[in-house]
């Protein structure tokens, strides 16, 4: 396994301790630094990012905030040292799956059995996206901080987690407990690995698991190629977008793209302290992972097709189907928690099937039903009964009043009177 080319190159940089720029909204409040260095002092953002300005998180944590929920993030690893996180990660529960060497028999850096330690950054980033704690003095947090992360360490700068070991990977979440897994990584080929990687995504769907994994960062040439795990069924597959809630240009397109969220200028924890900024579909999956352990917070009993369902259904849609720049839509955080009185059900009982249609309006029926006829039937006897009724009463009355004119009449001796 390795990270897309955009990630890998943040990766690598990020171990060169190269510069992460604080490219956000609030520039005059937080001015671009020259380096983002892994230190305890290290830069804090302190205004709150454009990718947090587009949710009302008071409506969206009256609903939730993930509390209980376990989020497996599989990646380069977690570093708890940064304050944000410190209480966010679960370690009891982490694993390493580093292979020990490389491919010409080089010891690799394993770090810690917990998964705990992060030398590159990516999935210390990643993890804060979905559930770093709030802190005083920056206005970053994860969308679902109270939810718990199992940080699960695959993969490092040089690419050396394979599909074998994102397969055990994924095996070990499931039996550690999470409820939703998020993979920010794909495969180096553009062909489905072995069955044991989607076996293993099987098995999570299986246990009600939502598995969220990214689209991929080589769409800058308009390439549509399909990424795994991204583009196995079930899996919810997520594309980059920028503040348009248009496709990011390095985002990957294609018909399996499920959702896109924000991708671009991505503030988040790195390790030690502080934050940095960085773009790509590998900060996009995680913001939606952190919308699927909310969901899941507030229906534990949903199944993973129906999360899913509900982050694609409540989207922001620029068009009445599926896009395949943007799949069904940018994900939209307080609608997926406040438009759920019940669970959208999938068409069919596939578990891997999870790209649903778009709300479509009720049929025009032309003609009329049964209950429809019974109903138009129904009115006209009422209305004709009371026709009759007012008639009959209408006559009445005009015979009392006639026999009256006529009784008064013959007592002035102008007629005479008949008995009754």
């Amino acid at each position: 396994m390795r990270s897309t080319p955009s990630t890998r190159t943040s990766l690598a940089s990020a171990l060169a301790v190269t510069a992460c720029l604080l490219a956000a909204p609030a520039a005059a409040a937080d001015p671009v630094t020259d380096q983002c260095t892994f230190s305890r002092t290290n830069h804090k953002y302190s205004g709150t990012p454009w990718s947090l300005q587009r949710v009302n998180l008071d409506e969206l944590w009256t609903q939730s905030k993930g509390k209980g929920v376990k989020v497996a993030v599989i990646d380069t690893g977690v570093d708890t040292a940064n304050p944000q996180l410190t209480h966010a990660v679960d370690a009891s529960r982490g694993a390493n799956y580093l292979p020990a060497k490389d491919g010409k028999g080089q010891p690799i850096e394993r770090g810690n059995k917990q998964g705990t330690t992060d030398t590159v950054g990516h999935g210390t980033r990643v993890a804060g996206i979905i559930a770093a704690r709030p802190m005083k003095g920056t206005g970053f947090v994860g969308l679902a901080p109270e939810a718990t992360i199992i940080p699960i360490k695959q993969n490092d700068a040089e690419g050396h987690g394979t599909s074998g070991t994102l397969a055990t990977a994924i095996n070990h979440a499931v039996a550690a407990g999470a409820q939703v897994i998020n993979i920010s990584q794909d495969t180096a080929n553009a062909v489905a690995p072995g069955g044991p990687l989607q076996n293993a995504v099987d098995e999570a769907l299986r246990h009600k698991v939502v598995v969220v994994a990214s689209a991929g960062n080589d769409g800058i040439d308009g390439n549509s190629k399909r990424t795994y795990p991204a583009s196995y069924p079930g899996v919810l597959a997520v594309a980059a977008s920028d503040r348009n809630n248009e496709k990011a240009p390095f985002s990957q397109a294609g018909d399996w793209v499920g959702v896109a969220a924000p991708g671009v200028d991505m503030i988040s924890t790195v390790p030690k302290g502080g934050h940095c900024s960085d773009n790509g579909t590998s900060f996009s999956a995680p913001y939606v992972a952190g919308v699927a352990a909310l969901i899941k917070a507030k229906h534990p009993r949903w199944t993973a097709q129906e999360v899913t369902a509900q982050i694609e259904q409540t989207a922001e849609r620029s068009i009445t189907g599926h896009d395949r720049l943007v799949g069904w839509g940018v994900v939209d955080p307080v609608r997926a928690l406040t438009e759920d009185d019940h669970p959208i059900e999938t068409p069919h009982a596939d578990p891997g099937l999870t790209h649903v249609e778009a709300p479509t309006p009720a049929r025009l029926t032309l003609g009329e039903t049964p209950q429809e006829r019974i109903a138009r039937i129904a009115t006209y006897v009422a209305v004709g009964v009371a026709v009759l009724v007012a008639a009959i009463g209408g006559g009445a009355v005009a015979l009392r009043d006639a026999r009256r004119r006529r009784g008064g009449r013959a007592s002035t001796g102008s007629w005479t009177r008949r008995p009754s």
